[in-house]
């Protein structure tokens, strides 16, 4: 697919546990995205995501891609939309798209492509909501669409998301790409991860002026990072 982060490789994919997905995505129950990556563990339902990497053991952690199509998920589950529909849209995805992570990609065809299947879906499953809201409602999925891509950057010839701003109106400067620090969110322009910076004001007793010179990053910079990390604890 041409892009170097889509290999099995954590170095060049991003690397999550399921709980720091659930922290970067605000999403309150770790299970949840346990159960879109692996199935639900009391019933015969499947994953929802194909998975980057090997599960191992009971432990399964996620890649770039997998972190975006669980954002994509969760916004549409918001929506009421059923797991049953969004199970049977992903696997119609991967199948009409040729992808493994059709979720995690955007542009004017992809968006058209995906309209098409969650149409095509909805009537496979007899999912009237789902049906109406690709028929009635089909603005509102456009603006869920549109706010999905809005904070991400995707590859011009393969349209799979690059690098996510997780709250680009609040803390512009942070960054999460699977080609930096594994994947866990930076601050730019030093790419330093904003964790680290927020352990280190921690430890230093909140001296901001120290842990800026520390990590040789300005102190607005630093602010902002501490900010961020602040929000999601």
């Amino acid at each position: 697919m041409g892009v170097a982060y889509q290999t099995s490789d954590p170095v060049a994919g991003g690397f999550y546990t399921v709980r720091e997905a659930a922290r970067l995505l605000r999403i309150d129950s770790s299970r949840r995205v346990r159960d879109w990556l692996t199935g639900h563990s009391h019933s015969d339902s499947g994953p929802i995501i194909r998975a980057q990497y090997r599960r191992i053991g009971q432990t399964q952690e996620l890649g770039f891609l997998d972190l975006m199509e669980v954002r994509f998920i969760e916004h549409f589950r918001r929506q009421q939309i059923s797991l049953q529909s969004l199970r049977k849209a992903a696997e119609n995805a991967r199948k009409e798209l040729n992808l493994d992570h059709p979720f995690a990609t955007s542009d004017v065809k992809f968006m058209t492509d995906r309209k098409e299947i969650f149409l095509h879906t909805a009537k496979e499953e007899g999912d009237a909501f789902l049906l109406n809201l690709m028929t009635n409602q089909i603005e509102i999925y456009e603006a869920v669409e549109q706010a999905l891509a809005k904070d991400l950057t995707f590859d011009p010839r393969s349209g799979i998301a690059l690098r996510w701003r997780p709250l680009p109106d609040d803390f512009p400067h942070v960054v999460v790409d699977p080609l930096i620090a594994y994947g866990q969110p930076v601050i730019e322009p030093s790419r330093v991860p904003t964790a680290a910076l927020y352990e280190m004001w921690k430890a230093e007793n909140k001296n901001l002026p120290a842990v800026a010179e520390w990590f040789e990053v300005s102190g607005d910079r630093a602010q902002e990072a501490i900010y961020f990390e602040a929000t999601l604890a």
